[in-house]
């Protein structure tokens, strides 16, 4: 393969990673209206919590949680294409795999990479979520996981 395929597939998994996060979002989203659940926090809580640890400063105090609501969200849509990279790399180098397999270890992978951050800085603990949080964390990760490959294999050709 050569260093133009590595390219393709480096663009390939963003775009895929891309695709899997509005599948996130349109399975997260349904899963509010249909429960009747609100927004998760947590990514807020996240940017609050890195700021003030970093020192950083995002404004009068009505800005910075403006812009703490917009950075929380952009923070997911990172990890979502930055997990999409990844498959894209793991993919340049193994020729076959199993898609449904692949499927659920790109949203494993996407689910631990979105959670260990707030559960290193002690925003959430896994250990406590019950089965609604992990079924409400774990099937759009999941949902994620299935687009994501799925995008990619189009993609790829």
């Amino acid at each position: 393969m050569g260093k133009g395929r590595i390219f393709h597939d480096l663009a390939a998994g963003v775009a895929a990673g891309a695709t899997g996060t509005t599948a996130l979002n349109a399975i997260t989203y349904l899963d509010m209206a249909v429960r009747g659940r609100p927004a998760s926090g947590l990514p807020e809580k996240t940017v609050d919590t890195l700021t003030e640890r970093l020192h950083v400063g995002l404004g009068p105090e009505e800005d910075a949680r403006n812009r703490e609501q917009g950075l929380g969200p952009m923070l997911g849509i990172l990890t979502g294409v930055g997990v999409g990279l990844a498959y894209g790399l793991f993919r340049h180098s193994v020729r076959r795999v199993n898609g449904p397999a692949a499927a659920a270890g790109v949203g494993l992978a996407a689910a631990v990479a979105s959670n260990l951050p707030m559960t290193s800085l002690g925003l959430t603990d896994p250990r406590k979520w019950g089965i609604g949080g992990w079924v409400s964390d774990l099937i759009p990760h999941l949902g994620y996981g299935a687009a994501t490959v799925a995008a990619f294999e189009l993609m790829r050709g």
